[in-house]
């Protein structure tokens, strides 16, 4: 995983330099900046794939081609076969393999790139901007003097002084002779009624399994580890990682007693992995919140509220591997959260708040899982939102994802369940969907902290000064304070906050 940053029209090194300082943390294994004509390319790395040789920028055709790129393209391997005899390879890198096949196909080589990235590159005297299908990977872009400016995170393009800051739109592709291009889309949700439910419970198994597979690319001197909550979406991604690779390294965190720990211990045993938890305090936490709000770029309470263990969790991982899996977008594909069961109308209303709640992953939960992971330079991958598996949970007719059972109750991701029964303990496979800070600990000790430390009087004031800023509760309130102090040049990175709570508003 890596930052990239760049401008296009001026060769303005020292800022491109300036915003490359701020991206460190994405990539502290080697860091590269290319002029070319009026245009600047800068990369920091993190060397998972040929780490000896794939230095970026890489550049091509007797420098008049270029790319850097931040991501992974899991089916690189396949893609180079086919062109290693018409272009010459100067690594073995996947980045590369992009360029080439730019060379071969133009803009649309995006349609045939499976991974997570966010890319620029020139060749010639033309450029293009790309990001991944869904988002996972993060790209910003901006105009100062009708120069555009780009980069992986909001704070290191406030640095460049442009006007506004845009969020790249996943899914697209940018050139200057074709603007923006959109390339795929989130499929809508269908509405058969009936479905064969043993084909399709042996269809998800393949497929995730699958899905993790391919997520364990790495040189062999990179390892790879999985963030185990104990809930079920993150315990599935640990069992099928660790049937493939031995003595996997897992990772858990919460308050001491916390649910997610004490599950979290149980897949370990179940499963035989080398298992790590760290239980961090109220303290800790409040000692920590501005850098967490500095990294995650957000002062949404649901965000920062999820980032809390996610720092943690990244952090004590950060010691044992440099790739982790985790279990994103599951709640999404197979509707986990628990206000999918208050909608009216179920089956009409959640086909249509799951593809919503898909769609705008990128700017919420995936900013999170970016931003905290590379806060600690370790990759993030999530097998879940894997393109042939959103596919396929998005095929799946509502009612088999919120079942109703014979006492009436409804069950989230039941079919989900149902596909690997046999494959963890009952008590996992069953365990009640708990949000990422409802199980480990975190919302218990905020509520207690945030009342000390802005109570309601004072929130109400604080509230005053910014009309215009909808602040929902005393807890967002100081996580907003806490933003507009360590967020350098606030304003242009304010206009991207996206807010998730709006998800729960139907």
């Amino acid at each position: 995983m890596c930052g990239i940053a760049g401008c296009i029209g001026t060769d303005d090194i020292t800022t491109i330099e300036l915003m490359l300082d701020s991206l460190s943390h994405r990539g502290p294994d080697d860091r590269g900046i290319h002029s070319f004509g009026k245009n600047v390319f800068g990369h920091t790395r993190l060397s998972i794939i040929d780490v000896a040789k794939g230095h970026q920028p890489i550049l091509t055709n007797n420098g008049k081609s270029g790319i850097i790129c931040n991501g992974e393209i899991y089916n690189y391997q396949a893609i180079r076969q086919k062109l290693v005899s018409k272009y010459s390879f100067k690594t073995v890198s996947d980045s590369e393999v992009i360029l080439h096949l730019y060379r071969e196909k133009g803009p649309d080589c995006v349609n045939d790139l499976d991974g997570m990235f966010a890319f620029a590159l020139y060749d010639e005297d033309t450029f293009m901007l790309a990001r991944d299908h869904i988002g996972i990977k993060p790209l910003y872009y901006g105009y100062k003097d009708d120069n555009l400016y780009f980069s992986s995170e909001l704070g290191a393009l406030s640095l460049s002084g442009v006007r506004e800051i845009n969020e790249f739109p996943c899914g697209h592709y940018y050139t200057p002779e074709r603007g923006f291009v959109q390339y795929y889309q989130v499929p809508l949700v269908m509405d058969h009624p009936e479905i064969d439910i043993e084909y399709t419970k042996e269809l998800i198994r393949s497929t995730l399994t699958e899905a993790v597979k391919k997520r364990l690319l790495a040189d062999k001197q990179v390892h790879v580890g999985a963030f185990c909550s104990g809930g079920l979406d993150s315990s599935l991604i640990t069992a099928i990682a660790a049937s493939e690779i031995p003595n996997l390294h897992t990772f858990s965190v919460g308050i001491e007693g916390s649910r997610d720990l004490e599950a979290a211990r149980r897949v370990s045993q179940h499963l035989n992995t080398i298992h790590h938890e760290y239980t961090f305090t109220t303290d800790e936490v409040l000692r920590k919140l501005p850098e967490i709000i500095y990294y995650l770029e957000s002062f949404d309470q649901d965000l920062v509220r999820s980032a809390i263990p996610c720092f943690f969790v990244s952090r004590l991982a950060s010691e044992y591997v440099k790739v982790i899996l985790t279990g994103e977008g599951a709640d999404e594909l197979f509707a986990g959260y628990t206000y999918y069961k208050d909608m009216n109308q179920p089956d009409k209303t959640l086909n249509q708040e799951l593809h919503r709640s898909v769609s705008s992953l990128h700017n919420i939960n995936l900013q999170r899982v970016d931003r905290l992971t590379m806060a600690h330079s370790i990759e993030g991958r999530v097998p879940f939102l894997d393109i042939k598996m959103i596919e396929v949970a998005l095929s799946i007719p509502p009612k088999y994802k919120l079942y109703k059972n014979e006492q009436g109750a409804l069950i989230e991701k039941w079919i989900l369940r149902e596909a690997f029964k046999d494959l963890l303990p009952q008590e996992i496979i069953w365990r009640d969907k708990e949000q990422f800070d409802e199980g480990s600990g975190t919302t218990d000790l905020l509520d207690r902290a945030i009342d000390e430390t802005m109570p309601q009087e004072r929130a109400n004031e604080y509230r005053q000064l910014f009309p215009k800023t909808l602040l929902r509760s005393d807890e967002e309130c100081y996580y907003h304070r806490l933003f507009m102090e360590v967020i350098q040049n606030p304003d242009p990175v304010l206009a991207n906050v996206a807010r998730w709570s709006e998800r729960n508003s139907m």
